[in-house]
């Protein structure tokens, strides 16, 4: 039902792929297009925190059909699965038909971050 509009903004999100790691990305789109596709239904549109980890959906069971069909998009891809492959993004998309796309890589602290954050949380005690 919204492949078709997901396909329209497929190239923008190309982009904001690439740039991802560097800051969180963002995406104006425009409601009618989804309120066309679909057809006149009562349909939740906004969603949270879609997450493809290494390339695979990660929240899958809980996503609406908008959620659910970027993410079938992205999949298919040839060039967005060759970009997400090694990635952990978070999709959302609110109310206002914002998509929010970041990087959801967990900080891996070293030890000597770690230990250096300790003796500083210990003098401030």
């Amino acid at each position: 039902m919204f492949t078709f509009t997901w396909k329209k903004y497929l190239p923008v999100i190309h982009i904001l792929l690439k740039k991802v790691s560097r800051e969180t990305q963002t995406l104006q789109m425009n409601e009618t297009d989804f309120r066309r596709a679909a057809g006149g239904r009562k349909i939740k549109f906004s969603f949270s925190s879609m997450q493809i980890k290494n390339g695979k959906i990660v929240s899958g069971s809980t996503l609406s059909p908008v959620a659910k069909e970027l993410g079938a998009l992205l999949q298919e891809s040839d060039i967005t699965r060759y970009m997400i492959r090694e990635l952990h993004v978070e999709f959302s998309l609110d109310n206002s038909f914002l998509l929010t796309i970041k990087d959801a890589t967990p900080v891996v602290l070293s030890e000597e971050e770690v230990a250096a954050a300790e003796e500083a949380a210990a003098a401030g005690e």
